[in-house]
């Protein structure tokens, strides 16, 4: 029999989760009950609350004293962040179902988070409607939309329990209807891309498929180097061609599609072969044209579609950007290589294109060459842009070599 871990505040949230765990039970599956609640629950748990405080180092009698509702929730979240991943381990459950505001979502889906990328996760909250990116990060959670609060038991919200229920029973239950995966296992390697490097990584990925490689791309918008990140340091990868690292322009300049000042530091930390480049570092990038920053108004624009307008990094914000890749790049223990892209590091930045800035390229490679101290980082230039097939099979080539150097 398969189980589904129901997690929540069974204080506050008692006759919803009751009715939800019948569901389940109705269906053949076993629920593991997981209570997040500060006071005690409306029926009998698998989890008390006083576990998952205990396991973030608190006591609950001493959180319902404080009746700090914020203070609660934190030292759940974190309890939970910490037990469920090890519940998980121990085969308590096969996948995990939750409900929620805007509290019980952010109680519930931390711990969600930290378990790996294919357990069943679903989180039906008030919140799903909008920006979710703060409660799934890099994970494959399921944001279900409430329509209604998760208070009371009603037409719609039964609907929406069943078939929340319904769709996890079924990633619980029906995987083992599928015919296994027989393919033969390659070795997987991460490529970054943008929408202005794509036949770049389309020529490598050719090139390392073509020689035994499976290649996943990441779109280089925030969420994708993240993920891309988060992946990495799970182990997945046997090498990362990270030859868009434009999230850095977001990032030193204020774009929006920054992927945090952790980016690039993944493969370093699991000294995982990597080959790097700039791909794209002549843009930042922002919404529709009148969105972008007043600030901004004298600068050098370029509508890449209706909602999105690319802007060109400058002399001194590609010297900063440059510096920050050294910076993470420097910390390589194992060799690296970093490719740099003499005629442009875009489709823009070409001859006779919008953004081709030759000023804006040398002062990005004269800063990295300075700046690169390592003497684990190779540093190697070519007489091509970025999107010319000899310089991203020169990249998948020297990645190869990484990689069965770093194998033998």
């Amino acid at each position: 029999m398969k189980t589904i871990a129901i997690a929540g505040t069974f204080d506050t949230k008692g006759k919803e989760f009751h009715y939800v765990k019948g569901l389940v039970e109705e269906l053949g599956i076993h629920p593991f009950m997981i209570h997040t609640g500060v006071f005690d629950p409306a029926f009998e748990v698998d989890v008390t609350n006083e576990e998952i405080a205990a396991a973030a180092g608190h006591d609950i009698k001493e959180i319902v004293k404080r009746k700090d509702r914020a203070m609660a929730t934190e030292a759940l979240s974190k309890g939970m962040q910490k037990l469920v991943p090890k519940l998980y381990k121990e085969g308590k459950f096969d996948g995990i179902l939750s409900f929620g505001g805007s509290g019980g979502t952010s109680l519930v889906t931390p711990a969600m988070r930290e378990l790996p990328i294919g357990v069943p996760k679903v989180m039906v909250s008030t919140m799903a409607s909008g920006n979710v990116a703060q409660y799934v990060g890099t994970s494959d959670i399921v944001m279900m939309p409430s329509i209604v609060d998760v208070a009371g038991l009603n037409k719609i919200s039964k609907l929406i329990f069943s078939n929340a229920v319904l769709a996890i029973a079924g990633m619980v239950n029906c995987r083992e209807n599928l015919k296994p995966d027989t393919a033969e296992a390659k070795p997987l390697v991460a490529a970054s891309m943008f929408g202005v490097t794509t036949p770049c990584v389309n020529y490598a990925k050719d090139y390392l498929e073509a020689r035994g490689y499976e290649v996943l791309v990441f779109h280089a918008t925030g969420t994708g180097g993240k993920t891309m990140d988060a992946l990495i340091d799970a182990g997945f990868f046997a090498g990362v061609l990270d030859l868009t690292t434009t999230e850095w322009c977001d990032e030193v300049v204020g774009g929006v599609l920054a992927a945090g000042p952790a980016r690039c530091e993944a493969a370093i930390r699991q000294k995982v072969p990597q080959v790097v480049s700039v791909g794209a570092c002549d843009m930042v990038n922002f919404g529709p044209i009148d969105t972008v920053p007043e600030k901004f108004s004298d600068r050098k624009f370029y509508k890449h579609n209706p909602t999105v307008t690319l802007m060109r990094t400058t002399v001194p914000e590609n010297a900063k950007i440059a510096g920050k890749l050294a910076e993470k790049w420097n910390k390589a223990e194992v060799p690296m290589t970093v490719m740099l892209p003499k005629k442009g590091v875009s489709m823009i930045d070409a001859e006779g294109q919008p953004f081709d800035g030759v000023q804006e390229r040398q002062v990005l490679f004269d800063t990295l060459k300075k700046d690169i101290t390592s003497s684990k980082v190779e540093i190697c230039e070519m007489d091509n842009n970025i999107n010319d097939k000899e310089f991203a099979e020169a990249a998948a080539k020297r990645l190869i070599e990484l990689m069965e150097a770093s194998a033998s």
